[in-house]
């Protein structure tokens, strides 16, 4: 059954009408947004326990605390707000008057547009809650991006999407997905992006939010999120501010030894470069929505299976819905000014230049090259083999309408040959090993990294049979 929308009047008022719904809302940055809703929509004496805004800085690190990056807008701060003010709750309220009565703390700090729009807006929301009066909390968390020119829609946005995570909280719990589609609720991507969220709690224990994260580019939500060896979701700013990044794209269906020779050259060319603080280096390894989908269709399981291999070898894993390579280098841009490289094959960098995939762009291949290495950008390129010959930069048959572009960017420096590979892995890809081990077939063990092979097969993943336990 198709999901009714409700306006954010008409969720306000049913929570306000239920009388097990009790808590507090703290806002900061952007004014009380949220708890307005709730205010005008009528029955708030039965749901609101306290508003407030510390919107001065003392203020607020006399409540909270202060943060060691001195940073408002921020996700540390957020959960100070909510664990804070939700303590409260439990110390000042008497439980056995209300014993079915559910406790909430909603918080939001964000900064909206600047006067001369050169500073967009951004920010968090998050709510602790409990789904039933004798469970322990939940935690909810989102990072949004606020793409109205004007602050006061911007505001107007914060207030919905607020409404929307209280309401979801409490009537969705139990189905993560319909709550993070009901987030857009009478919003569209247009006005907002939410670009990381966080499920923690008793409720949430079996869910693996790096699905949660796939399900935010799926929707078309945002275009990228980034999660964390551990499988935490980051937010990409607190991982790529003015960082050097180093990304290698691939399927890693699964990852193989020649994508781990790829990385360590990669690596180890790209802190040699001048502009590069090894000590501020961020490699990450990219998925495409493109390389997670068969026939339109993303397989989850598989999706976590390449998650689980790569986050076991302690990766930070990008999955984006960025084809082509300017999009993902314009993202990148989004976050840092210092040098960054991109790591590919010569059958990847031949895609990179395919004027197919520039025909939507009025500049076409120029316009997409401009973006691409306007910025300070190198590519570190991994070379072939077949039949025999050797690819590199040397020898790439690249398109006699593309060569004086090709040619200037050899000259300058802005591709560059990884010359110390190991030439016997050239034959190692990915789809015969995920053949192999579809089919039972032994020898693939030799084609990953180390001890890759025993998680693929203890944990059955790509289709592998599991190890029979004996009695």
């Amino acid at each position: 059954m198709e999901r009714v929308i409700l306006t954010s009047k008409q969720k306000a008022l049913r929570v306000n009408l239920d009388n097990n719904i009790y808590g507090t809302f703290s806002e900061i940055g952007a004014g009380q947004e949220v708890v307005r809703h709730f205010f005008r929509a009528g029955g708030a004496s039965g749901t609101i326990a306290k508003t407030m805004s510390a919107y001065d800085k003392d203020v607020s690190d006399a409540i909270y605390g202060r943060e060691r990056d001195g940073r408002y807008v921020s996700e540390t701060r957020l959960r100070r707000m909510t664990e804070h003010e939700y303590d409260l709750l439990e110390q000042r309220l008497d439980r056995t008057k209300n014993p079915e009565r559910r406790f909430f703390s909603f918080a939001d700090t964000v900064a909206t547009i600047n006067f001369s729009k050169t500073i967009g807006g951004q920010g968090w929301l998050g709510i602790r809650f409990q789904s039933a009066a004798d469970k322990g909390p939940n935690d909810i968390v989102i990072h949004i991006r606020l793409h109205d020119q004007d602050a006061p829609l911007q505001q107007e946005t914060i207030g919905i999407v607020g409404v929307n995570l209280i309401y979801g909280s409490f009537f969705y719990y139990n189905n993560p997905r319909e709550l993070l589609k009901s987030l857009y609720d009478n919003l569209s991507r247009d006005r907002l992006e939410i670009d990381m969220i966080q499920f923690t709690g008793p409720d949430y224990e079996e869910l693996d939010n790096r699905l949660m994260s796939l399900q935010l580019v799926k929707y078309g939500m945002t275009d990228a999120v980034i999660f964390s060896p551990d499988g935490r979701n980051l937010q990409a700013a607190d991982v790529l501010y003015k960082k050097n990044i180093l990304a290698i794209r691939g399927s890693f269906r699964p990852v193989t030894r020649v994508n781990i020779d790829m990385i360590k050259n990669g690596y180890d060319r790209f802190i040699t470069e001048n502009k590069v603080d090894e000590d501020k280096v961020k490699v990450l390894f990219e998925i495409t929505l493109s390389n997670l989908s068969t026939d339109g269709e993303i397989d989850e399981r598989d999706f976590i299976d390449r998650a689980d291999i790569l986050c076991s070898l302690g990766q930070t894993v990008l999955i984006s819905n960025y084809q082509e390579y300017y999009k993902l280098i314009n993202y990148f841009s989004l976050h840092t000014k210092k040098r960054m490289g991109l790591i590919m094959g010569v059958n990847a960098l031949l895609e990179v230049f395919n004027e197919k995939y520039y025909r939507n762009l009025n500049g076409g291949v120029l316009e997409a090259f401009g973006i691409l290495f306007s910025r300070d950008l190198k590519i570190y390129l991994y070379p072939a083999e077949e039949d025999g010959v050797f690819y590199n930069s040397t020898n790439t048959p690249i398109h006699p309408r593309l060569r004086p572009i090709y040619d200037y960017l050899i000259f300058n420096k802005r591709i560059v040959d990884l010359p110390k590979f190991k030439p016997n892995v050239l034959k190692i890809h990915s789809r015969d090993v995920l053949n192999m081990i579809k089919k039972g077939e032994s020898g693939w063990e030799s084609m990953v990294p180390t001890y890759v092979d025993v998680i693929i097969k203890e944990n059955g993943l790509f289709g592998a049979a599991k190890p029979v336990e004996k009695e």
